[in-house]
């Protein structure tokens, strides 16, 4: 296929993604979403906004020293001072882009960032020309671009492509675009603006209207090669442009838009199923691509049809995703090489000292639930291997609650290998035993957010939670799983908190 139809693939899940309310990624966590987005095959990575924070800054310098075979960006407002700090970031990569942004929009200009049009003009040339002294693969983002001017926009695309960006991105900021007219704003840009041929134009769609991935794709169809989106489509308010979506019309409707993506797509729900669990943000189940029922089929005409040939209601293979139809089951009596051949089946790649913590989390399991299934494996990786270093463990929970008592808690944590055991009341079994860790660690934490999940059916499912826990200014994501409820709960809670003091270790290292 010709080299003009060929769309690149760039991933915002780790900036853009992460700024979805309630999403809280350590650098360890960022760096296995990486891992996996190369294994997808993406062509740029967007790692972060280095200045935002210094952990931010951190897991985007870890993953452009790490990660091999593509493009490492990271995202900086147009002055001097951001550019700075993202290069010292990004520097190590292989591959490294700095993207820089500035608002168009009169909207923003007049009320965001009280300049003048002219102001706007000279600072985005200037900021892409100051970047271009760091590295030649430069991106300009002209934010909330689709309630610009559009006279001023192509003289804006012009100007910083001179000053040398290589990739121009043209966001609709707050997904206000309906198909129709985003892709004949793209085409006006395409035919207007003189150097064009010099840039790549890329789009970037956010899904209020529920259009995201339809703007982007009438985009594509108008002259944009490059295509910004995110895993499951998370991301700022309602969302990014899914990257799974983006992927997969491309792939069924091929002979309609006639593009190429480079992609393995049988890591696509791998992919999927790892955010989902990191970010703590469950897919929906009617989800396009990667939800549960995406391939699931209730009503008889329908299932009749499938069990004669697949093709009368399904226009994909679940498979080509990396979907087994067929679940393993493991229980107490599985050895080692049985765990290690499914995990490595199911995509991971473990150290032997990882797969040897998570075998003996698998066996302590396997003794209260009969059969494991891919997804209680799955669930069980991600929340021993890329949980922080635990300073608190719990080592024992007992619980009395019940209708006409007051529910009390004993909880005994080890810390540092000590051993403290505490007693606490509440107002249910989570409350006091909560309250209970409150005590021994001396850190009072504030639940915001409460999920409980079953990772698969029947009575004895690990139940997985997902909490949001604020402590002193800074909120962090905690998980715990377990058969038990209130156990899951507990150890999300401490999750929360061993987050809290690996951060501090880290600040007071700074």
């Amino acid at each position: 296929m010709a080299e003009n139809n060929r769309i690149y693939l760039f991933d915002t899940t780790l900036r853009d993604g992460e700024q979805s309310p309630g999403v809280s990624l350590n650098a360890e966590e960022k760096l296995q979403i990486a891992y996996q987005l190369a294994r997808v095959g993406v062509d740029i990575i967007e790692a972060g906004f280095p200045v935002a924070s210094t952990g931010d800054y951190e897991a985007v310098k870890m993953i452009a020293n790490k990660l091999k075979g593509v493009t490492v960006a990271a995202l900086c407002r147009a002055t001097p001072g951001d550019i700075d700090r993202t290069w010292e970031a990004i520097k190590g990569a292989e591959n490294p882009r700095i993207h820089t942004f500035l608002a168009s929009s009169d909207i923003h200009l007049e009320h965001k960032l009280k300049i003048s049009r002219r102001e706007m003009l000279d600072q985005a040339v200037a900021a892409v020309q100051y970047a271009k002294k760091y590295c030649p693969d430069i991106e300009f983002s002209a934010e909330d671009a689709f309630r610009s001017d559009l006279d001023f926009l192509v003289q804006i695309v012009e100007k910083v492509i001179d000053a040398g960006a290589k990739v121009v991105n043209i966001p609709d900021t707050v997904g206000y675009a309906v198909p129709e007219e985003f892709g004949s704003f793209i085409r006006a840009i395409m035919e207007r603006v003189p150097n064009i041929g010099r840039a790549i134009v890329s789009v970037h769609c956010h899904n209020d209207l529920g259009m995201a991935v339809a703007n982007s794709l009438a985009g594509i169809m108008n002259g944009a090669r490059q295509v910004e989106c995110a895993a499951n489509g998370i991301g700022e308010r309602a969302g990014n442009a899914a990257l799974e979506e983006i992927i997969m019309a491309l792939y069924t409707k091929k002979a309609y838009y006639q593009k190429e993506v480079q992609v393995n797509y049988k890591e696509i729900y791998r992919l999927s199923t790892l955010v989902s669990n990191l970010t703590g943000m469950k897919v929906q189940p009617n989800k396009a691509i990667v939800g549960r029922n995406a391939f699931a089929h209730a009503s008889g005409i329908h299932q009749h049809g499938v069990l004669q040939n697949r093709s009368t209601y399904e226009i994909m293979s679940p498979e080509l995703l990396g979907i087994n139809r067929e679940r393993m089951v493991l229980g107490k009596h599985s050895g080692r090489h049985a765990f290690k051949d499914r995990l490595e089946a199911l995509g991971y790649t473990l150290s032997e000292e990882e797969i040897n913590q998570a075998f003996v989390t698998f066996k302590e399991i396997a003794d209260k639930k009969k059969e494991l299934t891919d997804e209680d494996l799955e669930a069980l990786v991600n929340d021993q291997i890329w949980a922080v270093p635990e300073r608190f463990k719990l080592e024992y929970l007992h619980i009395s609650s019940g209708t006409n008592m007051v529910p009390t808690a004993t909880v005994k944590l080890s810390i540092d290998n000590k051993i403290l055991q505490v007693a606490a009341i509440g107002d249910g079994p989570v409350d006091a035993a909560c309250r209970a860790v409150d005590k021994i660690t001396d850190v009072y934490g504030r639940m915001l957010e409460y999920k409980l999940n079953a990772v698969t059916a029947g009575k004895d499912a690990l139940g997985e939670v997902v909490s949001r826990i604020q402590i002193e200014s800074k909120v962090y994501n905690g998980r715990g799983l377990s058969t038990d409820i209130v156990e899951a709960s507990v150890k999300s809670y401490i999750n929360a908190i061993n987050k809290y003091y690996h951060d501090q270790r880290n600040t007071s290292e700074d």
